[in-house]
């Protein structure tokens, strides 16, 4: 398997928040974001208190416009979404565009913000800004799931070098040389039949003891 592939498989999670602003619209953002490739495997629709909103952005607690995102974002039911695909939390910040929907419209016409947003603060959309912020905000907006922590990608990687491709080279070694009429039905049956998380079990007849 190519480097490369890697990547492709690699999944990730982010959250993504349609904000007060734009809720009403919320059904054209979320057609967005299914056909851009994403699984949305959390939905909620909640309203924050000024409390909550606070909690939510600490990050951002000092700066000047924090008063005002509190208020705002606590003004009106959200919708909170938890996202998956591969390097999503890339994915979904590209799909957003820049924070600022007035200069969005200038430079990023197309994105979301460009089209859903009004200002700095009113831009209709939230977005983790790494793995790690992506795992805190999935978990204060959705704090009774289970929520299992996803590999890596280094980890992603060894586990697909020492157990996924040496069997996948064997299934198509032998798929070449059988050369069936079905390949993806044979290749199916074979990997089923010799997957090496499947316990092998053995029936030995019970000896005669007449």
């Amino acid at each position: 398997m190519e480097p490369d592939s890697y990547h492709r498989i690699y999944v990730e999670r982010t959250l993504a928040l349609i904000k007060p602003d734009a809720i009403h619209r919320s059904e054209e953002i979320e057609d967005v974001i299914l056909k851009a490739g994403f699984a949305v495997l959390q939905n909620r629709k909640l309203q924050l208190s000024p409390e909550q909103c606070s909690d939510f952005y600490a990050d951002q607690y000092g700066k000047y416009f924090f008063p005002n995102l509190t208020a705002f974002m606590s003004s009106g039911p959200i919708i909170a979404l938890t996202l998956a695909r591969s390097n999503a939390i890339a994915h979904w910040k590209s799909l957003m565009g820049p924070v600022n929907s007035t200069k969005a419209r200038e430079t990023h016409p197309e994105c979301l913000r460009a089209k859903y947003g009004t200002t700095d603060l009113k831009n209709a959309l939230h977005g983790s800004e790494s793995f790690d912020a992506a795992e805190r905000e999935i978990k204060f907006m959705f704090p009774n799931s289970v929520i299992e922590p996803l590999p890596s990608r280094e980890e992603t990687e060894e586990y697909l070098s020492k157990h996924v491709n040496p069997t996948l080279v064997r299934g198509l070694t032998e798929l070449c040389k059988h050369k069936p009429l079905n390949p993806c039905v044979w290749l199916a049956h074979w990997l089923m039949k010799n997957c090496p998380n499947m316990p092998q079990i053995v029936v030995e007849e019970a000896e005669d003891k007449k």
